[in-house]
């Protein structure tokens, strides 16, 4: 059985992740960003190993929680689940960053730098990365008007970016990206209209199964089952430059 880490689980899909991967017998770690979201992670799974807890929003929390991961111990997996959504307004992190960046963007490039490199790496992206720009220009909105949506979808498709960043630079890692459909979860709001059912179910299986199909690597998927994602995440000079400007911005470096 794997031992998996989850960011951002102690509610929605990251949650009901790790309730399907405990049910299947793995070990599971969560994340909750304050001792109050920690204490209802608890609740609705006793089963879990631990909770680790740090705001993800700020570089120096990012870097506390890949810490306390790694004091637990090697994973064998790692699912990068936290993220803010598409009716984010405005707003700026204390490191000056557009919150929706700071989260969705480098938080999953620090932990995946700072966290002992496991077997397996998943990445939460979305649909909406299909039809956006990596703007690597203007990562940080500064040139150009806020769009909240936007910006999300812009974020989603840097995920895959990393994602496929990893899976060439760290080529014994399965590194992968999914689509979890737009579904009702705090996030996606009440009137999404996919199903939450199967929305957890593809970075489970890509973190734990044994099935021949889920130990690939530079892929994405939507309900297990690859699917073409945005062009731009093949681009390798795409890929290094958002690596670099993550280094720059955080101070951490993937090696």
């Amino acid at each position: 059985m794997a031992r998996i880490f989850i960011s951002g689980s102690s509610t929605g899909l990251g949650l009901m992740a790790g309730q399907l991967l405990a049910e299947q017998g793995h070990r599971v770690v969560l994340h909750a960003r304050s001792e109050a979201r920690a204490e209802d992670a608890r609740r609705e799974l006793p089963k879990a190993e631990a909770v680790v807890i740090g705001d993800l929003e700020a570089i120096a929390g990012a870097r506390n929680v890949a810490a306390q991961v790694n004091a637990l111990g090697r994973f064998d997996a790692v699912i990068h689940n936290a993220a803010v959504g598409y009716r984010e307004g405005h707003r700026v992190t204390a490191d000056g960053l557009p919150h929706v960046f700071a989260i969705n963007t480098l938080a999953a490039y620090v932990l995946t730098a700072l966290i002992e490199r496991p077997k397996r790496l998943v990445y939460l992206s979305s649909g909406m990365h299909q039809h956006a720009d990596a703007h690597l220009d203007d990562i940080l909105w500064r040139k150009r008007r806020w769009n909240g949506a936007e910006a999300y979808a812009e974020s989603k498709l840097h995920d895959v970016l990393l994602a496929f960043a990893v899976a060439r630079l760290w080529p014994e890692v399965l590194s992968n990206a999914v689509e979890p459909g737009w579904v009702p979860t705090n996030m996606g709001g009440p009137g999404a209209p996919d199903d939450i059912e199967q929305a957890h179910l593809t970075q489970a299986w890509l973190a734990a199964s044994d099935d021949p199909a889920a130990r690939t690597t530079g892929g994405y998927f939507y309900h297990l089952k690859p699917r073409r994602p945005n062009p731009q995440v093949q681009d390798a000079v795409l890929q290094d430059g958002l690596l670099d400007i993550c280094r720059e911005i955080s101070g951490v470096v993937i090696s």
